[in-house]
């Protein structure tokens, strides 16, 4: 008798900053969502495909749930909360160092509107004493009637295993949505875009990473070549962040280009030729017409 496929969307939701792009990039095993411990680092929803014998998931990756302040902003928090409307699983994901605070708060207030199977998950495991995990789970058990909490930490894989084995068996069952060398439904250009954007909020501070966006403008592969040449545009907002961004005599602009070319090479498994460009767009993220060509409006 046929083993019965599963197969179903599985959503990681919460705080901004508390491991959801770490956590996809391990249950798939290599990276296409960004990370940087700057919060709000993720902008769009994410698919990210995981593979069972006799199953699939296809988890969502979706920008923090906060406070939305200007027009980039609220595209972010509409992303992560279209993200868990029509899933079958929910993973909600916390710090384990981090109080039940307000945003936490309104979105369980959202999750006791939920059909689906709910999850607690309790990331960064290894950075508090056991001890502390049984108040946390106290606290948020007593908050919401979850399916079933797991502590976890998704920088080691401790507890990984174990919440992929809850997400199979929570599955129904479902068709195979993807090929099996499939790990993402994302274009490879906007993966590329991405990583250099990491690269971006990982060396600058304060405001800038906030005020770029990076857009391929070429793409070319040269197979013969085992080559592949891309042009990349960053945009900023202020003349000084591009400043900033290019650096002294150009050397800030040429240590980003070599970081984001390593990983990008390891995505595409070819060699890579990467010009970075830096233009001035004055408030680009307030501005419609700007946040349509980049990928972040709805319409």
């Amino acid at each position: 008798m046929k083993e019965m496929f599963r197969s179903g969307f599985v959503a990681l939701i919460g705080r901004p900053n508390v491991g959801k792009s770490t956590l996809l990039n391990r249950i798939l095993g290599q990276k296409i969502a960004i990370t940087s411990n700057k919060p709000q680092t993720t902008r769009n929803r994410i698919l990210g495909i995981h593979h069972f014998t006799s199953g699939q998931a296809l988890f969502i990756d979706t920008p923090g749930i906060h406070k939305a302040k200007g027009k980039l902003n609220r595209f972010m928090v509409d992303q992560a909360l279209g993200a868990y409307t029509n899933t079958d699983v929910i993973l909600f994901l916390i710090e384990a160092k981090a109080s039940l605070g307000p945003d936490d708060d309104y979105i369980l207030n959202l999750l006791e509107q939920s059909r689906v199977p709910v999850y607690l998950l309790i990331n960064k495991i290894d950075q508090v004493e056991p001890q502390r995990l049984l108040s946390k789970i106290k606290q948020y058990s007593e908050r919401f009637n979850f399916h079933e909490v797991l502590p976890l930490s998704a920088k080691t894989g401790d507890g990984v295993a174990q919440l992929l084995q809850l997400v199979e068996a929570a599955l129904p069952e479902g068709p195979q949505y993807y090929p099996e060398d499939l790990v993402t439904d994302q274009p490879e250009r906007f993966i590329v875009a991405e990583l250099v954007r990491e690269k971006i909020m990982r060396r600058m501070n304060e405001e800038i990473p906030y005020g770029i966006a990076v857009q391929i403008e070429t793409f070319t592969e040269k197979p013969e070549k085992n080559l592949v040449v891309i042009q990349a545009l960053i945009h900023v907002e202020r003349d000084s962040h591009k400043r900033i961004i290019v650096g002294k005599g150009g050397q800030m602009i040429k240590t980003l280009g070599q970081e984001a070319r390593r990983d990008i090479e390891h995505l595409l498994g070819a060699r890579v030729f990467l010009e970075l460009f830096v233009r001035v767009d004055k408030d680009w993220s307030q501005s419609e017409r700007m946040l349509r060509e980049l990928g972040y409006s709805q319409k």
